[in-house]
């Protein structure tokens, strides 16, 4: 059985993860490197989800050259980073998030930077039904049908991004119609749509998300991976609650 498939939640992944961090440490004083690697590969289940998906929004965007570049590309490379780097790790607890922190500054180095574009976020509250389709369509096409193509692959034993309406505005005042929408819409519908408002987002507001409610990391583990400041992440995580919520509001309500 997949060692995966104990798990329930990606929070207990990561308390998985730290639990290998004694073992991990003791093969790298032996200077075991075969060992190291067959552990930490248990580990890099999340990480190279992660990694595939900015692979492939990257390429869509063209901020990488096509066929170039593989996930495994960028995992082989990070074996070694990691049983380099290893005494870096302070705690157990550090192991997970301080792999991210290591992927993302390998993707960095190959992928050319987003440009900050924020004219999605200006005009959320303007874009006519019509516009929200199209957009969807377009999302589709560039991306969307590779994005559910990893989900269905390599998320099998996870919930489908079950944050989507449950757990990003459980505290506002549009509870009601949240509730009403978790009710009115498919799962499906609902995925499709938040994968496509975070594609449009800004790099540093979507990657900010997405480790706080995919990968389920604390604040203080996405300013560790991301190299911001606590309150740059805050901000940057209430922009994307706020552009997600907007979002749904202005495409889904129906009233008059």
């Amino acid at each position: 059985m997949d060692t995966l498939e104990y798990y329930e939640s990606k929070k207990e992944f990561n308390v998985f993860v730290a639990s290998t961090y004694s073992d991990l440490a003791l093969f790298k004083e032996q200077d075991e490197r075969a060992l190291f690697n067959d552990l930490l590969l248990n580990d890099l289940y999340q990480v190279k989800k992660y990694t595939s998906k900015r692979l492939i929004i990257a390429l869509s965007k063209g901020t990488l050259p096509k066929g170039k570049y593989k996930v495994d590309d960028f995992i082989d490379q990070l074996f070694i980073v990691v049983f380099d780097d290893f005494n870096q790790i302070q705690t157990a607890e550090n192991l997970h998030p301080w792999l991210f922190k290591k992927v993302d500054e390998l993707l960095e180095e190959s992928i050319v930077d987003e440009e900050f574009d924020d004219n999605f976020l200006k005009n959320i509250d303007d874009y006519s039904k019509p516009e929200w389709d199209e957009m969807e369509e377009k999302f589709s096409t560039d991306a969307g049908g590779d994005l559910v193509m990893i989900d269905e692959l390599d998320d099998i034993s996870y919930p489908k991004n079950d944050y989507v309406l449950n757990h990003v505005f459980v505290e506002n005042d549009q509870k009601e119609f949240f509730e009403k929408l978790d009710k009115d819409l498919s799962d499906e519908s609902k995925r499709k749509h938040t994968n496509m408002v975070l594609y449009y987002l800004p790099l540093p507001v979507r990657a900010v998300f997405e480790l706080a409610a995919e990968y389920q990391f604390s604040l203080t583990d996405i300013a560790t991976i991301r190299n911001q400041s606590l309150e740059e992440v805050k901000e940057l995580l209430e922009i994307a609650r706020k552009t997600i919520e907007a979002s749904f509001i202005n495409r889904f309500n129906t009233k008059d």
